[in-house]
């Protein structure tokens, strides 16, 4: 869904069809997660960790209120400083549900509400939160650009995305991997071939920085500032 599908959709109009690129399934999306959920943090726990503990560090520096898109099993939940107030949203029941369990046994008091929610539809006013975290999830959801855009939209005026994911080298072997790998990651929920740039285009952000994270640098984390309208 573009910007134009996403304007129609709020005034109650039917969207218009157009071309797109290959996308990956939102019902398969939700049938990986369903799987992964009671062990995805073991499987990818510390796989990730690099990304999450440089997003948070950047994150607890700010204040005011936290969406983390994508917030899955929770397993950032309790890393953010006190100070924040925490929503967090996905569409995965079965992953909400492991952070659920995880707010309440560890009475994580920053969690002020988690959300099944589709994150190209963000149930929000513009502006609402002065930081935005999605982190392994830009680049598994079936419309990343229309995730962008609602990011975007949410995010207050000075406000910031922190954008963590593995995105696709320009070129060499990892590259050659990357696109080789393409038809057989649809069944795990993610693509090895995003590229940067399709996160890096919104109008109403501005790149702060970019820094590559993990072994042969193989995460990135973005910082995008919202722009004043």
């Amino acid at each position: 869904m573009d910007d134009e599908d996403r304007r129609r959709r709020h005034s109650g109009a039917a969207p218009v069809a157009s071309a797109s690129p290959p996308r990956l399934d939102e019902a398969a999306v939700l049938a990986a997660y369903s799987r992964w959920a009671p062990i995805y943090d073991w499987v990818f726990g510390r796989v990730f960790d690099a990304g999450r503990k440089a997003a948070v560090e950047i994150i607890n520096r700010r204040r005011g209120a936290l969406l983390e898109v994508g917030v899955g099993t929770g397993i950032t939940l309790p890393r953010y400083a006190p100070h924040l107030t925490v929503t967090g949203i996905d569409l995965s029941p079965a992953m909400l549900a492991v952070a659920r369990r995880r707010v309440e046994a560890g009475g994580i008091a920053t969690v002020a509400a988690l959300h099944e929610m589709d994150a190209t539809c963000l149930g929000f006013a513009d502006g609402s939160f002065e930081t935005v975290a999605v982190m392994y999830t830009i680049t598994v959801v079936p419309h990343p650009d229309a995730v962008m855009a609602e990011v975007e939209r949410v995010t207050a005026p000075g406000g910031e995305a922190i954008i963590v994911s593995h995105f696709a080298s320009e070129s060499g072997w990892r590259r050659a991997i990357e696109t080789a790998l393409t038809p057989f990651t649809k069944k795990l929920g993610w693509r090895p071939d995003f590229p940067i740039d399709r996160i890096l285009g919104r109008p109403g952000f501005e790149l702060i920085e970019t820094k590559r994270l993990g072994l042969f640098g193989i995460f990135t984390v973005a910082r995008l500032r919202r722009k004043a309208d």
